[in-house]
């Protein structure tokens, strides 16, 4: 399998969820080899920010990424669709310090990728493949782990009982194969929430000044304030496997292994991430072709030779 990047430049504009200022992000091709990099062009030199589990310097709200003090913050759902789409080398530019939310969730950003085109270039595809478990504990339960596997693999839980009378049990497991199953329709539609009483709180911390109904699920005491509803009844729960791929995106390739997930977020998602990369005898690189099943279905039916 080769390596892939788009095949035009392309552009968005949006507001950044927390921040609530307009941004534009522009997407060229990158060479094999590089890797996806966000450029800060609004500054005084442009910086340059590698899509680096080792670059995250905030998980608190968001996943965010920083060089030299200069930041680009809630980069994960970008993260998610780069992943499902397999692209490899992209460079993003960038005139703010946050990637703009569109509707929460990250299907326009498969759209708006897909529309460029992916091109197929020459070099090997590489994929992490763990051979050994990693896991890592957070607090209250917290906990999430590699085990290894042929295919990659989600497993995740949460647990929202204790939060909100419309999550059932049910709505609160789910299990993803990306070998079989897509991303583009289970995963990639799933919007961001939020409940009521944590948006006001946060707006009084100038924070979340971006949000609202048109690019969240809020729920108030007892439904979801949303006129249309959800678009899954286990949104929240595909949403939270969505930040999963994007925050694991960045060990700049796919991993191939189970991901087991209980409250997990982006620290704990972070925090396996850098003890998986750490430990070195727990991984390898692999490529995959005709004669080794690729282990991962990826959404990019436009794909095109370079």
């Amino acid at each position: 399998m080769k390596q892939r990047t788009i095949d035009s430049t392309i552009s968005c504009k949006g507001v950044g969820l927390h921040s609530g200022k307009p941004v534009m992000l522009t997407f060229y091709p990158a060479p094999e080899g590089h890797g996806v990099v966000f450029r800060r062009v609004d500054v005084d030199t442009t910086v340059d920010i590698c899509a680096d589990v080792f670059q995250v310097v905030d998980t608190r709200l968001s996943t965010c990424i920083a060089t030299e003090g200069i930041r680009v913050a809630t980069i994960e759902h970008l993260m998610s669709a780069i992943a499902a789409l397999g692209i490899d080398n992209l460079i993003i530019d960038i005139d703010g310090p946050e990637v703009p939310i569109m509707d929460g969730s990250a299907a326009p950003f498969v759209f708006l990728l897909q529309s460029a085109g992916i091109q197929i270039q020459k070099a090997n595809k590489r994929f992490i493949k763990v051979t050994q478990k990693v896991e890592f504990h957070g607090d209250d339960g917290q906990y999430a782990s590699f085990t290894p596997s042929d295919k990659v693999l989600f497993q995740i839980s949460m647990d929202f009982g204790h939060q909100h009378p419309s999550f059932s049990q049910e709505n609160c497991q789910m299990r993803f194969d990306f070998s079989s199953m897509s991303f583009q329709k289970s995963i990639s539609r799933a919007r961001t929430f939020g409940f009521l009483n944590q948006y006001e709180a946060l707006r009084r911390n100038n924070l979340a000044l971006g949000g609202g109904l048109h690019n969240a699920i809020v729920y108030n005491d007892f439904e979801v304030m949303n006129k249309e509803g959800l678009r899954f009844t286990d949104e929240p729960l595909r949403h939270k496997l969505l930040d999963v791929i994007g925050d694991l995106y960045l060990a700049g390739a796919p991993i191939v292994a189970e991901f087991i997930g209980h409250k997990t977020g982006h620290y704990m998602n972070n925090m396996l991430l850098r003890t998986l990369m750490q430990k070195q005898d727990a991984w390898e690189w692999a490529e995959y072709n005709v004669e080794r099943k690729i282990p991962i279905q990826f959404n990019a039916e436009l794909a095109i030779a370079s």
